[in-house]
């Protein structure tokens, strides 16, 4: 994936192996609390999603995090669902495709952003775990 042209679009197999590499290379302290946050990967994000953020075009939104962050839990949360990440394949690769950035370093870097809500950091946090990562 690293630079060479498929012959067809990445599945969301692709996506998800990509991304699931991404997740182990996150540092502690941060990867011990991971392992409950399920990883998902969609064409596109739904529409009551969209809506809700306020985006009219699908192709705006590459990965969201569902849950609340760490830092808000508490052990009261018991029966709660687990935290999610959605990856949205479609943006993903439109976004590969505009930028010619390596699609292993965008879906890291969504993967990273998502995580990064995960735990409430700032943009800058999230930058500096990237770095790491």
């Amino acid at each position: 994936m690293s630079g060479q042209a498929a012959s067809h679009a990445p599945g969301a197999d692709v996506i998800e192996t990509l991304a699931r590499a991404a997740l182990a290379r996150i540092p502690e302290p941060f990867a011990s609390h991971l392992a409950d946050v399920v990883l998902i990967v969609e064409d596109f994000a739904d529409d009551a999603t969209l809506d809700a953020m306020g985006i009219a075009d699908p192709f705006e939104l590459t990965g969201l995090y569902h849950g609340r962050p760490l830092g808000e839990k508490s052990a009261f949360d018991s029966g709660a669902t687990p935290d999610r990440i959605h990856l949205y394949r479609r943006p993903l690769l439109d976004e590969w495709v505009d930028t010619g950035v390596s699609l292993e370093a965008l879906v890291a870097h969504v993967v990273v952003h998502e995580v990064g809500h995960h735990f409430g950091l700032s943009d800058a946090d999230m930058h500096a775990l990237e770095e790491r990562a």
